[in-house]
């Protein structure tokens, strides 16, 4: 045992009391970009900027008129494919238990979200719940109002809100927030094949473009259109929910105090229902979103019939009681 005398340490002050308007304090200094940070802003560079990019390909293409139906129809199929493999898989499944699927159906779910290149599902899954766990407040990882509620900051937030968050490599433990994921060896073995998923994502349409126009010009005109423009249209709904849907739209439900998710009706078919986002965020474990009369929910129609032919079970369906009782 030491004899040496105790000394008192340096605590630091606590951080004062979020006040809903002003900027989120800081989070320190940022570490050294070291080899692997490096990578990561690589990787997430192409992963965003890549598909961006064909959409302007596709748009001179169109405009020389070197489009094929087939085209259209890939790109509808695999967006509604991967879409609500994260509406449905990813996110009212996995992050929130709003059914149990069984086991074939869990595991065709995260592939299809994982082929919407947005991560991979276990990263996804833990980066979503911290959102909920700090909605719009210090430690949300995309909330539109980091830096304050001015004009100024209200424009930054928006930009971090919806693509600027992916460069932050501000990294969310899944120990923490997505242990049960990490448990599951079917959802660890579809997370590590997701490098995987991303080029089968984009070799699935070539071949299927080939296939049905029997040259490897309809191969090239389906990886443009049912691929990578699929895919930036997709990204860029899924992050529209994390940033308009914080900052415009209706509010007819109470959410936790900070907390201001919107609904954005305009979204709703685009996103699968997943722009009824106040009531998400006010019963975060229904499975429907849209509630109210004329609210398109497309992920709950899909739930609903995954239901009917006894593929899940268990669904949190919202009851008039519950809805009710969140009205703001």
């Amino acid at each position: 045992m030491s004899l040496s005398p105790i000394l008192p340490t340096a605590t630091a002050p606590p951080r004062p009391a979020y006040d809903g308007t002003s900027p989120f304090p800081p989070d320190g200094p940022a570490p050294a970009r070291e080899g692997a940070e490096r990578l990561y802003v690589a990787v997430t560079a192409v992963i965003v900027i890549l598909p961006f990019v064909a959409l302007g390909l596709v748009g001179w293409l169109l405009w020389g008129s070197l489009i094929h139906p087939a085209d259209i129809l890939l790109a509808v199929v695999f967006y509604a494919v991967t879409g609500l493999g994260v509406t449905v898989g990813f996110h009212r499944g996995l992050t929130h238990g709003g059914y149990r699927a069984n086991r074939p159906v869990r595991i065709a779910l995260a592939v299809a979200g994982s082929m919407s290149f947005q991560g991979d599902v276990i990263g996804w899954v833990a980066t979503h719940r911290r959102h909920h766990a700090f909605t719009d407040r210090p430690g949300d990882p995309h909330s539109p109002y980091r830096y304050g509620t001015h004009l100024r900051g209200q424009l930054r937030g928006a930009l971090h809100a919806h693509v600027g968050w992916l460069f932050r490599n501000d990294r969310t433990p899944p120990e923490r927030y997505a242990p049960d994921l990490l448990a599951d060896r079917d959802i660890l073995a579809v997370s590590r094949a997701f490098p995987w998923l991303c080029l089968l994502t984009l070799a699935l349409p070539f071949a299927a473009g080939w296939a049905i126009g029997g040259s490897w010009l309809y191969g090239v005109t389906a990886l443009l259109w049912a691929g990578l423009a699929r895919i930036a249209l997709l990204h860029h709904v899924t992050w529209s929910v994390n940033s308009l849907c914080h900052l415009i739209g209706e509010r007819p439900f109470h959410t936790r105090r900070h907390d201001r998710a919107t609904n954005l009706w305009p979204l709703a078919l685009l996103s699968f229902g997943e722009s009824w986002h106040n009531l998400h965020h006010a019963d975060p474990t229904s499975a429907r979103h849209g509630v109210d009369r004329g609210q398109i929910d497309l992920s709950a129609a899909v739930i609903r019939l995954f239901e009917r032919l006894g593929w899940v079970h268990d669904v949190r369906w919202p009851t008039p009681e519950r809805v009710a009782a969140r009205r703001a």
